[in-house]
């Protein structure tokens, strides 16, 4: 079996039960003894006033998070429990939600299960999909019955793996910076923590939960770091964590500041210009290499190649991230929400006539208003209905009135000087055979264009 029941009683149990591979200087590592008093202190400065809030904790029934459950209940806090089986261990499973339904039950205290199907396990990437389906899970029920903050029993180890993974993977200083204890809507209330205190708190106040004896298996990079490197680097120093702990919060202290001040640069080469970001590229480019990755990186745009690709990029250029899309214009860049962009913009708008004149809705009115106005007729009988409104499209032709022949529209828009940031906005009024009828509000095209002979006119007044 790959888990047993665990109720200690003594340290040398501990030891002899789950870390006798452990050198045993690891147990007198000197940190923070968590004790009730001290979790409500801390958990004090995470949430100011945690009797006026909800909570949702979540419990696997391990050792953390039993602790972190027992902690909760002794607290009086309000809180409700969300549990995940996973189904992949057979009746240790099972065993893990018993336990944390019984300690739900003798304290009534609401719980919320979820039972994995066979059908939803993948045959790989376990940990990816196993992490996906129990945050989804966790929104849900804290919308659901309107909770305030999610709770997790993550602890000093915890954090002291994450800094290594981050380390290992060239992460900057937010990585170093390990797990936060406050952040978007999750707490973290036993980060100050070691294992070994879990253990002992547990231990002293006979809480019952159960060991995932797997975790000793060296399947996963965070194993591998726990079981093989974390042990050798304790052996080192027995105040290793604690050391650890402080670091993390000079690391925290620097990140700040390095935010403040690169906040500060960004203010000073950046502009807001309708919806969109403007940043200087010339005093971008003299910027140092961290404060580049640092301004980009909040766009999301963190490969070092694709950072300096955007230095370099002529204009025209577009790089994308998963939600922001920056436009090289001349000497800025040109920084925009692709999901705002895709909420607001439509590929094409069909258009109301009232009373022989096409109706442009009033949002595209003010949109487009800055390139100027238009009085335009246009000869019905000439035209293909429905018309309709719509963004360039690569090849784009018209015959623009005052010139002779066919223009390309990119060229059009080359001689009229217009930047890129205003071809983003600009409308194309077109069609049933996505004829180009105008350029709005720069130029009607003259094929349809109202003449002499017109029996029955059309217009568009902007």
């Amino acid at each position: 079996m790959n888990f047993w029941f665990f109720c200690f009683k003594t340290k040398e149990q501990i030891i002899k039960n789950d870390y006798k591979k452990l050198n045993t200087k690891q147990f007198i590592i000197k940190t923070s003894v968590l004790s009730l008093e001290k979790f409500q202190k801390n958990f004090q400065t995470l949430q100011p006033n945690p009797d006026e809030r909800k909570f949702l904790l979540a419990v696997s029934g391990g050792a953390d998070s039993m602790v972190l459950l027992y902690l909760f209940q002794s607290s009086g806090f309000k809180f409700q429990v969300a549990h995940i089986n996973y189904k992949l261990r057979g009746k240790d499973s099972d065993d893990d939600q018993k336990i944390v339904e019984n300690f739900c039950k003798k304290y009534s205290v609401k719980i919320h299960i979820y039972e994995v199907s066979e059908d939803e396990k993948p045959e790989n990437s376990i940990q990816i999909w196993a992490r996906n389906l129990r945050y989804d899970f966790f929104r849900k029920i804290m919308k659901s019955e309107d909770l305030d903050f999610l709770v997790t029993a993550h602890h000093l180890n915890d954090h002291l793996e994450t800094f290594l993974i981050n380390l290992s993977r060239g992460s900057g200083i937010k990585g170093l910076c390990g797990i936060p204890e406050n952040e978007n809507g999750i707490i973290r209330p036993l980060l100050p923590f070691s294992k070994n205190e879990i253990y002992d708190f547990a231990n002293e106040n006979g809480i019952e939960f159960r060991e995932d004896k797997s975790n000793q298996k060296n399947d996963y990079l965070r194993n591998k770091i726990r079981n093989e490197i974390v042990p050798k680097l304790l052996e080192t120093n027995d105040h290793f964590l604690e050391n650890f702990s402080k670091s993390i919060g000079y690391l925290n202290q620097a990140k700040d500041f390095t935010e403040e001040k690169t906040e500060e640069i960004f203010n000073a080469i950046s502009t807001e210009k309708e919806g969109n970001t403007i940043i200087d590229k010339a005093k971008f480019s003299s910027q140092p290499d961290f404060v580049k990755f640092e301004v980009l990186r909040k766009f999301g745009f963190s490969d070092e190649k694709e950072i300096s690709k955007i230095f370099t990029a002529e204009t025209g250029k577009s790089f994308y991230s998963l939600d922001f899309q920056i436009l090289i214009n001349r000497n800025e860049l040109i920084v925009s929400n692709r999901k705002s962009e895709i909420g607001n913009q439509q590929d094409e708008i069909v258009l109301e006539i009232i009373d022989n004149e096409i109706i442009i809705p009033e949002n595209i009115k003010r949109e487009i208003q800055k390139f100027g106005n238009c009085n335009w007729k246009f000869d019905s009988d000439k035209i293909v209905f429905p018309l309709k409104l719509r963004y360039k499209k690569q090849g784009d032709e018209f015959f623009p009135t005052g010139m002779q022949g066919r223009k390309k529209v990119s060229k059009f828009f080359k001689d009229e000087k217009i930047s890129v940031l205003e071809k983003s906005k600009i409308r194309i009024l077109c069609d049933g055979n996505d004829e180009i009828l105008g350029i709005l509000l720069f130029r009607q095209d003259r094929r349809f264009a109202a003449d002499p002979e017109t029996r029955t006119f059309l217009k568009i007044t902007c």
